[in-house]
C-alpha cells in the first residue's frame, strides 16, 4: 500500500461488523474529527463493504495525521487498519473538477486489477469514489480541529450551576440518546490518565468520566468542550461535584 499516493480520503477496514451503521459513523466521526474537518464518512452495510469505511477529510495533511496516529487503534475491540484510498472520492473529485462518470469498462478494469493483487496476497484497497455518497452515506457537518477551538465555556453543567473545583472526575451533559459507554470511552481514551466512563441508569443525557488526576481531566475537558457527538448535541463538560 506504500505506492498509493497521499489522499484526502482514508480507507479504514477490520471494523467490527456487528456495530450498526449509524453508530459506526458517529463513532468514526468522534475519533477522527480531532485531526481536521471531515467532509463525509461513507460506511455501507452491504456484504461487500461490511467492516470497511471511508473517511474524507478537507485537507490531505489531516488524513495523513489521522492515518499515522490511529493505525491499529482498538475500535470496538478490533485494531483498525488504515490506508490512503486508491483514488479521490467523488466528493473531492468534483471539487477538483476531475470527476468522471464510472463506466462499465472502467469497473471491469478495476476488478481485474483487484484480482491480480489478491492473487499476490496483497489486500486490495477499494476506490473511495466507487462507493458513491448517493448510496446512503450521510454528509457529516464540518467541525473545527480540537486543537484550534475557542476557549471552553465555563459553567458547562448548565445555566446557574457554579463551576466546581478541579478534580479527576468530569460530568458530561447534553449527550444524545444514542450515547454508549463504548462511544465515550473511545473519545476520552485518547487522553493520558483515562480510567473509565460511568453512565447513569435511566439517563441517556449525562455521564461521568474519571481520570487519574485533575490535571489530566482538565486537559480532556478543555479539548473536548463543545464537541458535537451529533450535529445537534454539543457536549458540555464540567468538573463533577464531590
Amino acid at each position: 500500500m506504500l505506492d498509493i499516493r497521499p489522499n484526502h480520503t482514508i480507507y479504514v477496514n477490520n471494523l467490527n461488523e456487528k456495530v450498526k451503521k449509524d453508530e459506526l459513523k458517529r463513532s468514526l466521526y468522534a475519533i477522527f474529527s480531532q485531526f481536521g474537518q471531515i467532509l463525509d464518512i461513507v460506511a455501507l452495510k452491504t456484504l461487500k463493504m461490511r467492516g470497511q469505511a471511508f473517511v474524507i477529510f478537507k485537507e490531505i495533511q489531516s488524513a495523513t495525521n489521522a492515518m499515522r496516529a490511529m493505525q491499529g487503534f482498538p475500535f470496538y475491540d478490533k485494531p483498525m487498519k488504515i490506508a490512503y484510498s486508491k483514488t479521490d472520492s467523488d466528493l473531492i473529485a468534483k471539487q477538483k473538477g476531475t470527476y468522471k462518470e464510472r463506466g462499465t469498462k472502467r469497473k471491469e478494469e478495476e476488478k481485474k486489477k483487484k484480482k491480480g493483487k489478491d492473487a499476490k496476497g496483497a489486500p486490495a484497497v477499494p476506490a473511495a469514489g466507487a462507493v458513491s455518497a448517493k448510496a446512503g452515506a450521510t454528509v457529516v457537518p464540518p467541525r473545527p480541529n480540537l486543537f484550534n477551538q475557542p476557549p471552553p465555556v465555563h459553567g458547562a453543567g448548565g445555566i446557574g450551576v457554579p463551576e466546581q473545583p478541579p478534580n479527576q472526575i468530569l460530568f458530561l451533559t447534553n449527550l444524545p440518546d444514542e450515547t454508549s459507554e463504548m462511544m465515550l470511552s473511545m473519545l476520552f481514551t485518547q487522553f493520558p490518565g483515562f480510567k473509565e466512563v460511568r453512565l447513569v441508569p435511566g439517563r441517556h443525557d449525562i455521564a461521568f468520566v474519571e481520570f487519574e488526576n485533575e490535571m489530566q481531566s482538565a486537559a480532556a475537558k478543555d479539548a473536548l468542550q463543545g464537541f458535537k457527538i451529533t450535529p445537534t448535541h454539543a457536549m458540555k463538560i464540567a468538573f463533577a461535584k464531590k
